[in-house]
């Protein structure tokens, strides 16, 4: 593995920015174990585990599959809905993600890459790298396509909104343990799960595809993230709004994106050609 890269200390506001980030990270764990004093019940319960999946959905759908890659069109309106979903997982602005996620894949495993566990070490690539100053700011110039929408741009600058309005509205349906589990507990585990896509397909799971980077595709973490974890089928060809390229590949965000096709929410859904997914294979499905 390389030695990893050299990261200069923040100053001044730079520096209380990322500080006041780390802290709000760590506040989130530590908000966790407060789940020993108020217990679960069946609305925490159903509280965890449903905006788990609503917001999952929303990154890998949303975040991911629309807004950084562009893989399907839809209204001004349901476009907007998807950025505000997404931004309550608490993995800052829409444009923020876009942009970052573009750059990881113009320098993915490379010098450039700014998440590469094979740079930069597991810890870095997992959770490292969007808490430090040098990943602050959006890169703008990335995401021209969505910055002509001043309701985004709105969003991506104010996107803990959604974040604290989703948390008063746990605590409004289910008091404490409301708050615990469904909004503290849900958002860490969505973050870590996510995050895994990042760090553990560079280093796990087997390669279909010959690519320039090491991304592998790994079926347990396909279920953990909707589809996700068929990563080397992404990084081969990142344009489809499907990851699981055959039957058995299961990507429960693909699916739901053929129903919204269906009722007309979304369209021109891309998908690989059949020349595409039969070709440079390093391995057979």
């Amino acid at each position: 593995m390389a030695t990893p890269t050299a990261h200069s200390q923040p100053a001044g506001l730079e520096k209380f920015l990322t500080d006041v980030n780390s802290v709000f990270f760590l506040l989130l764990h530590l908000a966790c174990f407060a789940a020993i004093w108020t217990g679960i019940d069946a609305t925490a319960a159903i509280l965890c585990v449903s905006l788990y999946l609503v917001r999952m959905w929303a990154i890998t759908a949303g975040y991911h599959r629309y807004f950084a890659h562009r893989s399907y069109r839809t209204s001004r309106v349901f476009q907007f809905i998807l950025a505000w979903i997404g931004s309550s997982a608490a993995q800052k602005g829409v444009l923020w993600w876009a942009a970052h996620h573009r750059h990881h894949h113009a320098h993915s495993d490379q010098e450039k890459d700014l998440h590469s566990p094979l740079r930069d070490g597991f810890w870095w690539s997992h959770v490292g790298w969007i808490l430090s100053y040098d990943h602050l700011e959006t890169q703008h110039d990335r995401v021209k396509d969505l910055t002509r929408y001043p309701e985004l741009r709105w969003l991506d600058r104010f996107h803990l909104i959604p974040v604290v309005l989703l948390a008063v509205a746990c605590f409004l349906v289910g008091s404490w343990s409301g708050l615990v589990w469904g909004f503290f507990i849900s958002t860490v585990l969505c973050s870590h799960v996510t995050f895994s896509i990042n760090s553990l397909t560079h280093l796990i799971g087997k390669r279909r595809y010959r690519t320039g980077d090491d991304s592998r595709n790994h079926w347990f973490l396909a279920l953990l993230t909707l589809g996700e974890g068929w990563h080397n089928n992404h990084h081969y060809y990142q344009t489809a709004a499907c990851q699981g390229f055959f039957w058995w590949e299961i990507d429960l965000s693909y699916y739901s994106l053929i129903l919204l096709e269906k009722l007309g929410i979304v369209w021109d859904v891309r998908l690989p050609p059949a020349a595409v997914k039969y070709a440079n294979w390093v391995t057979s499905p």
